[in-house]
């Protein structure tokens, strides 16, 4: 495999960043998860855009245009003999530095691309549906760190995906602060009530997920209501369908939150409907 590093495409082996990096030492940096469909990086311009807004607000320079962050993609892709299925990791580093936390003690920046096959969740899990619980661990506030920030820390995130995997499930729902649903450790939620998608506003803390943005154009081109609301575990338990959304993950259904089914326990038209409208949009 070849990674693409600050400028070249080096082996596995030889991709490495310095102890010093501020990325290892402190999680000081962002990223982007991004897909690659029939050889072409999906929905590429808007995980570029994401990526240099989420380092402008941390005010982490990148070291190269967005137009040569595309290009180190298509090498990185081009180098792996990849065309389709795989996973884009973009991360951007704010560089080696010292032991202190001033970022104006790294000069650079630093960038690497990663292309390789990625799988979440269970295949069987797209089919019949994917149980889930609701973590304990609540989601960063908003007014701690903008959750429009896709960076490099996920801890927060993994304290909460650790209380997946201890309840044996796969994904673990994230409320925030003030107790409303907020998003999964990696993914963003939706539910269907009454014939209407429902998903958490921004304010709620959430990431903006590209994926996310998709599926709630492909409701409006299907001529599914959707809309942002606010929403408890309550909205959850009463839901009639539910599903998440991510870069990863695609669209996947929830069948059971907290031992308890949705509805009947089984996959919904909508959710059914939506993913079939996924896939049929990202082969276009």
């Amino acid at each position: 495999m070849k990674v693409w590093l600050d400028g070249q495409l080096v082996d596995k082996a030889d991709a490495t960043l310095s102890v010093f990096d501020h990325g290892t030492l402190y999680g000081d940096g962002v990223f982007e998860g991004i897909r690659v469909y029939g050889g072409k990086i999906f929905q590429c311009q808007a995980h570029v855009d994401r990526l240099f807004a989420s380092a402008s607000k941390i005010r982490l320079a990148i070291p190269y245009t967005k137009e040569q962050i595309v290009s180190a993609m298509e090498q990185t892709l081009a180098a792996n003999g990849v065309t389709d299925g795989c996973y884009i990791r973009l991360v951007v580093t704010r560089g080696s530095g010292t032991l202190g936390l001033s970022p104006n003690r790294c000069p650079r920046g630093s960038v690497f691309v990663i292309a390789d096959q990625i799988e979440l969740y269970p295949r069987e899990m797209y089919e019949h549906g994917m149980p889930v619980i609701i973590a304990k661990t609540r989601r960063t506030s908003a007014t701690m760190l903008d959750p429009s920030v896709k960076s490099l820390n996920y801890l927060n995130n993994i304290m909460a995906k650790i209380e997946a995997i201890d309840a044996g499930v796969g994904e673990a729902i994230m409320l925030n602060e003030r107790g409303e649903v907020s998003e999964a450790t990696g993914d963003n939620i939706f539910i269907v009530k009454d014939g209407t998608v429902l998903t958490p506003p921004v304010s709620a803390g959430i990431l903006q997920g590209v994926t996310r943005r998709v599926v709630m154009e492909l409701c409006a081109a299907n001529g599914i209501p959707c809309r942002e609301q606010a929403m408890t575990t309550d909205d959850l338990h009463a839901a009639d369908e539910c599903f998440l959304t991510g870069t990863a993950a695609e669209v996947i259904p929830v069948t059971k939150i907290d031992n308890r089914p949705i509805a009947a326990g089984t996959v919904g038209p909508i959710s059914r409907h939506l993913i079939a409208a996924f896939h049929a949009f990202i082969r276009q």
